[in-house]
């Protein structure tokens, strides 16, 4: 699973590297002469990188949901045989946690007036002192 993982993102890195690439390729740019047309040259490149980054995220959200259709399957069927074998889990425990929280709700009931009225006991005592 790691190294699939590691694939998976080594590939990505890759396509989205040479999209961008081919992008900006698709372009001739030469060194600028003067100012102006280093200026127009970077205003140029500072416009077009939305462009090319909406294009490549647009690539890579293709990719990575093609990558789903094809491995959510394999989740899925995982998937299921974990909650089969929790629920066949749960279904034999229920009866026993239903009996511990019925006697917790009963200890509580018992202890709860003791630890109020100590409770109150105690307070009184501090004002007094």
């Amino acid at each position: 699973m790691k190294y699939l993982l590691s694939f998976l993102i080594f590939l990505t890195t890759g396509f989205l590297l040479s999209f961008s690439f081919s992008v900006l390729a698709q372009e001739t740019v030469q060194a600028p002469e003067n100012l102006e047309e280093a200026k127009s040259l970077g205003q140029r490149i500072l416009t077009g990188f939305p462009e090319v980054f909406k294009k490549t995220w647009q690539e890579s959200l293709a990719f990575w949901k093609k990558m789903l259709d094809y491995v959510s399957p394999w989740f899925k069927s995982i998937w299921n045989s974990i909650l089969s074998l929790l629920g066949k889990e749960v279904e034999e425990r229920k009866p026993e946690v239903q009996k511990e929280w019925e006697e917790e709700k009963q200890e509580m009931k018992e202890e709860i007036p003791k630890a109020g009225k100590s409770l109150w006991q105690r307070f009184k005592e501090l004002i007094s002192t």
